[in-house]
């Protein structure tokens, strides 16, 4: 070893020890005949001291002192020396190392650096770009190592508490067959079968599936997924998620265990003791009091229904949304209504008008027992007096209202209430809220292909006292699914699984399937479920972005080693890339250009 320990191990206690340090150069400072070098890796950092009483004589303390004024920031060296214990008061309490200091012996530069463009020491970083361009960089920031270093311990824990439970780790196939439902694949073109294309997994779903089938009980895996979507903050087109399917459950079955694994990771991680059962919302009421499947419950704010108050209102733009079927909705920010001038208001009228697709965005504020608001005029004193004790606005208060379809005020009034949420810092933002949402939709009607389309999957199972409605009125079936929601971002996902083949059939026909296509797509399925199949359930969790809310981080690009940008690029390697024409022979593909009209 070129080293006998590293930057961040040693103490008070080690004093006297002889030691040698390999790492990079963080930062120096040169004082005439002293100078101070912060010697850092993975671990941590130590700081060595040059002085005239280095070396093993004033000789070699002047060469040491001459060489370390040649060293940059990200030189790699190697130094052995002496630990020194520092003097008291001298301590740096901001290292773990800060009561010792090493007294050089010998140093040598292992390799030199050019001036790095991201510079780890440095807290001012440039932009995401060039710290993707220069990823290896970057991911020596002590930051980045931090997250990654939290994303082992995760699934570390994940890994060993699943194996507590029973689980047995199975790995799936990634070159798989196409089943375009839902986001679109990555295709992969065969060499030996030419025209026809694997399709990397967008998850282990049908594989798990048959796993239980075969009686393989709990399986978990650690999988590469990959989806070729739009992307987010939140979003990679290939992530990683902890896939689970238990065997014999039923959804409380899935949820406890899945409440035990968040106990343990919120307990090891982050030191925080979870109350389980986690707490529960169904999809209905998240909805109507959030305007979210996913609400952030750090803070109250829920949405209020003015609805039926709007109708006898004589303010046409209430009335009219109101007697059409739409709704009137509302969200009140206590105590906000003097830091929100008609300036600000105005601003965020545009803001939710170009974001969420409203027509515009009414307010009041509470002033003197009653609501001011340019459109007060259009209520009678008693209708405001209604309107307040609906909201329960008190004087200083801000009210939004939107009046608009159901889900148009859903997907803006979340925005606001999660903008006035931050803004108004409602919530401790190293604060961790831990739910369920249950009861979805099964089907949504896709009215531009004029079909019905699976919520979650089509091999998601109706809630047993619903399936009568798949008949009646499928639009009211509730699928046996489940999220589990943590400060407002959906970390995972899961369902009881179809096991009935004439029920899955029956599935893929209300989706507009017809038998052959079932057959072609799913056949594999569609025969394992002949054979015995159990009742089964599981679930997925975002392993990416649950180690960016675990780290309190909004991207999840910072807990990945090497991300992608929001246009699916590699920076650093440059990929996508082209391929040369031999490649392109040997699969017998042609790149056709997209203004060509061959």
């Amino acid at each position: 070893m070129l080293r006998t320990h590293t930057c961040g191990e040693l103490r008070k206690s080690d004093a006297g020890k002889r030691v040698t340090l390999c790492g990079w150069v963080d930062h120096q400072r040169d004082q005439g005949g002293l100078a101070f070098l912060w010697l850092r890796d993975r671990y941590g950092i130590t700081q060595i001291t040059f002085s005239q009483d280095a070396g093993n004589s004033p000789e070699e303390a002047e060469l040491l002192l001459q060489k370390a004024r040649q060293l940059r920031q990200e030189f790699v060296i190697q130094v052995e020396g002496e630990v020194m214990a520092r003097p008291e008061g001298g301590e740096n309490r901001a290292l773990a190392t800060g009561e010792i200091e090493i007294r050089p012996l010998s140093l040598e530069i292992l390799n030199k650096s050019d001036v790095p463009p991201v510079q780890p020491s440095i807290p001012d970083l440039p932009s995401e770009d060039i710290r993707l361009q220069y990823r290896f960089l970057d991911l020596r920031r002590p930051d980045m190592q931090k997250s990654l270093a939290l994303r082992h311990r995760m699934i570390k824990i994940m890994r060993d508490y699943t194996d507590e439970q029973g689980f047995l780790e199975v790995e799936t196939p990634v070159l798989g067959r196409s089943t375009p439902e839902g986001a679109r694949d990555y295709l992969v073109p065969s060499r030996v079968h030419p025209g026809k294309f694997y399709a990397l997994p967008q998850s282990p779903q049908l594989y798990k599936q048959l796993l239980m089938i075969a009686g393989y009980d709990r399986y978990v895996q650690v999988a590469r997924c990959f989806r070729d979507e739009d992307l987010r903050a939140d979003r990679q087109p290939e992530f990683t998620q902890l896939d689970l399917e238990m065997s014999f459950v039923s959804m409380e079955d899935v949820m406890a265990m899945m409440d035990g694994l968040m106990a343990r990771l919120a307990k090891d991680l982050l030191g925080i003791e979870l109350t389980l059962p986690l707490p529960r919302m169904s999809y209905a009421d998240a909805m109507e009091k959030y305007g979210h499947d996913a609400p952030d419950l750090r803070f109250g704010m829920e949405i209020v229904d003015l609805t039926d108050l709007a109708k006898t209102c004589s303010f046409r733009v209430f009335r009219e949304t109101a007697d059409a079927g739409n709704r009137v909705r509302a969200v009140v920010a206590k105590g906000a209504a003097e830091g929100f001038s008609r300036k600000r208001i105005d601003e965020w009228t545009r803001w939710a008008v170009e974001n969420f697709g409203v027509k515009g965005l009414a307010w009041f504020k509470g002033v003197e027992g009653t609501l001011q608001s340019p459109i007060a005029k259009n209520f009678d004193e008693s209708l405001l007096q209604q309107f307040r004790e609906r909201l329960e606005v008190a004087d200083g208060d801000l009210v939004f209202i939107i009046a608009d379809t159901f889900e148009t005020s859903c997907r803006a009034l979340n925005g606001i209430r999660r903008r006035l949420g931050k803004e108004l810092e409602l919530y401790d933002p190293k604060a961790m809220h831990f739910s369920w949402i249950v009861d979805f939709p099964m089907l949504e009607f896709d009215d531009e292909e004029q079909r019905w389309v699976a919520v979650h999957h089509p091999f998601t199972a109706p809630l047993p006292q619903d399936v009568p409605l798949l008949e009646t009125d499928p639009r009211a079936c509730r699928a046996a699914a489940y999220d589990i929601v943590i400060n407002g971002l959906e970390a995972g996902g899961g369902s009881i699984r179809i096991h009935d083949n004439a029920l899955q059939q029956k599935i893929f026909q209300l989706l507009g399937i017809d038998d052959a296509t079932a057959q072609d797509r799913f056949g594999f399925l569609l025969d394992a479920l002949r054979f015995g199949a159990p009742p089964h359930g599981g679930i997925a969790l975002g392993i990416d972005r649950l180690a960016m809310i675990f780290a309190n981080l909004d991207s999840i690009r910072d807990v990945i080693a090497f991300p992608k940008t929001a246009r699916a690029t590699d920076l650093m390697t440059g990929a996508p890339g082209e391929v040369d024409e031999k490649q392109l022979r040997e699969l017998e593909l042609k790149i056709q250009s997209s203004s060509s009209t061959s």
